[in-house]
This record gives structure tokens, sequence and C-alpha cells, in this order.
């Protein structure tokens, strides 16, 4: 077999830089794609049927969210955009999830809930009487 035959290294021209800036996108986007996989939005690879495990989802929101903090000032502006926009859609995904979840199943763990803030007091009482208080809040 000649060397013609083998496939090329896509990765043998890239400088070191070019490919840990490669490596670390890739990361991302699988940390993104096993997150949206367990918030149902992407099917499991073996079964084909959508996956809802809350508590897996956030950990690896946190993960990503441990990358963004131990990263910072570190990447390139590309790669930090990456990993911004990243955080911003599973953030959302996982919001959706937990103020919607699927009507065929139920998520297998719901998140902690988070203290309630104390009732307002005196004339912002009333007016909060007339909406409908929030269970819990979220960081993002």
């Amino acid at each position: 077999m000649s060397d013609a035959n083998l496939p090329q290294d896509p990765a043998a021209g890239l400088s070191r830089d070019d490919m840990l800036s490669v490596l670390f996108a890739n990361m991302v986007m699988q940390q993104t794609q096993m997150t949206l996989m367990f918030l149902g939005r992407v099917p499991h690879p073996e079964s084909g049927k959508p996956v809802t495990d809350l508590d897996a989802a956030r950990m690896f929101i946190d993960q990503m969210e441990m990358l963004e903090v131990k990263t910072k000032g570190n990447l390139t502006s590309q790669e930090e955009a990456l990993l911004r926009q990243s955080l911003a859609t599973v953030r959302m995904a996982f919001v959706e999830a937990v103020d919607h979840p699927a009507p065929s199943e139920e998520p297998k763990a719901q998140p902690a809930k988070q203290e309630q803030a104390p009732p307002p007091s005196g004339a912002a009482a009333a007016g909060a009487e007339a909406e409908s208080p929030k269970k819990f809040t979220k960081k993002y």
C-alpha cells in the first residue's frame, strides 16, 4: 500500500497553538452536545430517543462554567466567543427543560430549589399579590 492511498492527517500542517485551539473547540462542542442530549434536545446516539437527566445536564454546564473561569484571559477571541455562546445555549435549554418538561416523559431529576426571596412589604406587597410569585430563581 502506498502513502498516496492513506488518508491525510488534517492536523499535520497545524502549529501547536492551532492544534490546541482545535482541540479546545472540539471539547466545548462535545460538552455542549452532551448537555443538549441530557436535556432531550439531541437524541441519544444508541437509542435514538430523547433523554432527560437534569442532574447530568447540570454537571456538564458546571464543567463548562469551570472552563470559562479557569481559562479566563488565556483564550483567543474565537475560543472565548465559542465558549460564551455554547454556555448561553445550554443555559437557555436547561431553563426551558425545567420550565417545560417533555410531556411524554418525566425528568429523571429536578434541580435543587433555591431559597425563595422574602415577601415584599408595604405597598409593594399589594401589587405583588396580584402577580404569581416565582417559586425559585436561576442564576442564569
